[in-house]
Formats: C-alpha cells, sequence, structure tokens
C-alpha cells in the first residue's frame, strides 16, 4: 500500500456541511480532504475565534480525516484578472461591480489564507492566479509581445506581496495550470516561472485533464515540472473527436456528449494515470493523491466512491529492486 493518502476536493461537494462531508467520505475511505474556502472553511475565522478552530479539527478528528490542502482557487482568480461580471461570484456582496475592491479583497484574502494555513498546520494551498491577458490568448485583434510581457510582469506585481506573507508562514501556493490563468499550457508554465525568478514560494498543481484536451503530454509535463510539484489533481477528461466538435467547447455546456471533451469521473476518461504515477514515483512525489471529482453525467457519490477505489488501485509503490537483479553475477 503507498504512503501517498488519498484525499478527496470539497468544491464540488460545497452544499454539504463540513461534517456531513467527513462522514461521507471517511465511509467511502478518504483519509483526507482538500477544503475549500468557499464552501468548507472561513478563513477569517479560523483568524479571530479559536472555538471555531477547534470546532473544524474536532470534525477531522472525529472522521479521522485532514486537510492536505486548501483550496484558494476562487479568491486567487480574482487577484489577476480584468473584471467582468462574472467574478462577481466570488467576492463579498459589497464588492461587487467594482473591480478594484474585489482586487483589494483578494489580496488580502490571499494573505489571510497563508496565516490560516499556518494556524491549521497545512503546507500547501491550491490556487488559480488569474489572467489579465487570457483574452488575448488568440491574437486577433493583434497581440503584441509588449502586451503579453506586460501581462506576466502585472501578475509579478500583483502577487509578490501575496508571496512574501506566504514565504512568512512557512507556507506554499500551488498554481492550478489551467485555461483562463496566466500558466495554461506546458509554455505559459515556463514562461511563467521565469518570471517570477524560479521563486519557490509558487510550485504547481499537477491536473492531467486541463492539459490533455489542449494537447499536452501530461507525462511530459510532470516529468519536465518534477521540482515544482506540490500538489496533485486525480482528474479524468474524455475526448470525443468525431469532426464536428473541437477542443474549444463550442459554447456547449458540461456533460453534453457533442463536446469535442468532457471531464470524467476517474476511469472512463483518456488519461493515462499508469504513466503519471511512474513518473510521481520517478520524482519522489509523497503527498495526496486529490480526487477531483467532475463528471456531470454520473451520480457524485457513486462517482466518488468509483474514484476512490480506482485512485487506490493505481497508486502503487516503485520496486525496491531491478526485475532482472535475479539474473546478474558478481
Amino acid at each position: 500500500m503507498s504512503k501517498r493518502p488519498v484525499n478527496i476536493c470539497s468544491g464540488q461537494f460545497g452544499d454539504l456541511p463540513l461534517e456531513e462531508l467527513c462522514r461521507v467520505m471517511h465511509e467511502i475511505g478518504y483519509n483526507g480532504i482538500e477544503i475549500a474556502t468557499q464552501s468548507h472553511l472561513d478563513v477569517r475565522r479560523v483568524l479571530s475565534d479559536p472555538a471555531y478552530v477547534a470546532e473544524v479539527q474536532g470534525i477531522l478528528k472525529k472522521y479521522d480525516m485532514h486537510i492536505g490542502a486548501i483550496s484558494a482557487h476562487l479568491i486567487g482568480q480574482c487577484v489577476g484578472d480584468n473584471w467582468d461580471p462574472r467574478l462577481d461570484n466570488f467576492a463579498p456582496a459589497d464588492c461587487k461591480g467594482k473591480p478594484e475592491a474585489i482586487r483589494a479583497w483578494a489580496i488580502e484574502e490571499m494573505k489571510n489564507v497563508a496565516r490560516a494555513a499556518k494556524i491549521l498546520g497545512v503546507g500547501v494551498v491550491t490556487c488559480f492566479l488569474g489572467s489579465p491577458i487570457w483574452a488575448m490568448w488568440y491574437s486577433f485583434p493583434q497581440t503584441t509581445p509588449e502586451m503579453v510581457e506586460a501581462g506576466f510582469q502585472k501578475i509579478k506585481e500583483l502577487w509578490t506581496p501575496i508571496f512574501d506573507v506566504y514565504d512568512e508562514c512557512g507556507v506554499r501556493l500551488a498554481l492550478e495550470v489551467h485555461p483562463t490563468e496566466i500558466a495554461f499550457d506546458y509554455y505559459s508554465t515556463e514562461r511563467l516561472l521565469k518570471t517570477l525568478d524560479h521563486r519557490p514560494t509558487l510550485g504547481l498543481n499537477f491536473d492531467p485533464s486541463h492539459l490533455l484536451w489542449q494537447g499536452v503530454d501530461p507525462q511530459t509535463f510532470l516529468h519536465d515540472f518534477a521540482p515544482y510539484i506540490y500538489h496533485v489533481h486525480m482528474k479524468d477528461v474524455k475526448l470525443r473527436q468525431d469532426g464536428k466538435a473541437g477542443i474549444l467547447g463550442s459554447h456547449i455546456e458540461f456533460g453534453d456528449t457533442r463536446r469535442g471533451w468532457n471531464f470524467v469521473s476517474l476511469g472512463h476518461g483518456d488519461v493515462d494515470f499508469d504513466g503519471i504515477i511512474r513518473e510521481l514515483n520517478q520524482m519522489g512525489y509523497h503527498g495526496p493523491l486529490c480526487v477531483e471529482w467532475e463528471d456531470s453525467g454520473m451520480d457524485r457519490m457513486v462517482g466518488a466512491a468509483e474514484a476512490f477505489e480506482f485512485t487506490t488501485q493505481i497508486n502503487f509503490e516503485p520496486s525496491t529492486f531491478s526485475f532482472d537483479s535475479a539474473l546478474k553475477r558478481d
């Protein structure tokens, strides 16, 4: 049995109270959660209310669960994005419709997440960074190299004061490489790390599903960025190249089988998890394998149980000796 714990992302179960979520996932077999700030962790209360901290820790202990990471994806998106009405869904009511107020709130809240993580003894915060240039991903109207460089520098400017607080707290950030982020594929990730002078505060939350549908090989990405892998999401995607649907989604909602790709429960898609586990073994990754369950075509509790079994089976350790060692002679 591998020592890597099998965790579950709590965000997709945001309608369940924390205790019910922990009870259900413990019964399935999970031993930890990536706890989402938007649904299951009140960051401000962690900082101000010791009774609340004791309550959260008591629930976790009751169900033999731990926090493998804190998810601050939605807060982080508000730091680096240019405002549009969709960001209002992530922000407090008094900030809605106010771009600078949303950004100011998000910057301070990301700092608070670091402080909360320190209090809770959590070493990794998963996140998005947002992007001021995502709308320029296709260079029409024409995008100049200077515009792109300005976008990367803007992310450095906005996030550097946040990184400073994470360093003070001894907590690391793990960016989920993802469309709409400043780093969304191989080369944009490479460029971001270089722009940030390879500052170790920021690493990566590896999620193969977002790479595969773009045409990026997850194993190659994992191998080449091995030193930066701070957290791992287990999520699958199913490709459907039928000559009609392209990779851009056609403005068709997730789950519709006309799409060129859909997120599916683990083992139902095209991600080579065997290859991924072999890369993780080679790099010596011992952190959580965190199931991010997203499948609009399957009951989520059935999927959560099935995904746990899949991850447990594929979570093998490397061999301690060479297969041909018996044939070697001194």
